[in-house]
């Protein structure tokens, strides 16, 4: 185990460059893995991030759907994930054959997924979301009868802006899931000047004393862009250390207690470094899978009017 973090920095630099590798690091990771990595983002963001530069390796710091998504984009690179076992809790909700029980019990259906889902997941679903464009998507599909899942509280946000009828998931964010309205009543209480922003991933009674509800890529934007100088931040607290470093003079608060996801926790400089010293762990998808994944998340960015 090596103990020498500014030894470790450097080993992996030299790595990077020797493998002509980039470093892509969830918004949620820790603070040392942000540092190193070449961009932080949410899933999507650092998928097309990924796809548009040279590298000929790319070194996915999160879980493996955020790699999968990434090899879906880029499948000419080595892709490689820097825990094989990072998963996420709520995309584990939904398998399969629980999609093809729900389109036996709502055959006229459209189906949308969350990307932060399984690969074989998302091949069996009609189009791809974020928490940024979901109502976007679904307010733009030709059905009236939406399947969204894998997370109800994200379909419960949705509902509130579509006179669509919307068929949700039964998971949830385990984060987010546990900020509670006491939780934005106190703060609120404490900082009172602050502004109060919550992922779309929160309960209802939660999105409801916010001043705002948005993703992480939106709540980046936010905090560069608002004239709030104290912001409450109802998301996982990896995201605070970004939000403070892009606006030092900015003073940012977690919504009551930290919440942490450990799956997005696990990576550690070492596995970065073993990753691009042994290109560990490699993923591989079959294409007939990547394939059809692909389609369901150029159909997002074409009712988004952007391209992939």
């Amino acid at each position: 185990m090596m103990e020498d973090t500014r030894e470790l920095n450097e080993l992996i630099q030299e790595l990077k460059s020797e493998r002509n590798a980039l470093i892509c690091a969830h918004n949620y990771q820790r603070r040392e893995v942000q540092e190193i990595a070449d961009y932080v983002g949410d899933f999507i963001d650092l998928a097309r991030e990924a796809m548009k530069v040279s590298a000929e390796v790319l070194v996915l710091c999160g879980n493996r759907f955020m790699a999968q998504m990434a090899k879906v984009l880029s499948p000419q690179k080595l892709v490689l994930v820097t825990r094989r076992e990072s998963g996420c809790p709520m995309a584990d909700t939904v398998t399969v054959e629980d999609v093809a029980r729900l389109r036996a019990g709502y055959p006229r259906a459209t189906f949308v997924c969350d990307v932060n889902i399984d690969a074989s997941v998302k091949a069996g679903c009609d189009v791809c979301c974020t928490a940024a464009n979901a109502v976007e998507v679904v307010n733009r599909l030709d059905g009236e009868e939406i399947v969204i899942i894998p997370d109800r509280n994200l379909a419960s946000w949705v509902s509130r802006y579509t006179t669509k009828k919307i068929i949700p998931g039964s998971g949830f964010c385990f984060v987010h899931e546990r900020i509670d309205p006491q939780s934005i009543r106190r703060v609120r209480e404490l900082h009172p000047d602050a502004s109060i922003i919550v992922h779309p991933g929160c309960r209802p009674e939660v999105v409801d004393l916010a001043d705002e509800v948005m993703s992480t890529s939106e709540m980046v934007k936010f905090c560069r862009v608002s004239d709030a100088q104290t912001i409450v931040v109802g998301s996982e607290e990896g995201l605070i250390h970004r939000l403070h470093r892009e606006n030092p003079g900015k003073t940012f608060y977690t919504a009551g207690t930290a919440r942490m996801c450990k799956n997005m926790k696990l990576t550690t400089l070492e596995d970065i470094y073993i990753a691009l010293k042994e290109k560990r762990h490699q993923i591989e998808l079959e294409e007939e899978t990547r394939m059809r994944v692909r389609t369901t998340l150029e159909r997002m960015f074409t009712l988004c009017g952007e391209a992939i």
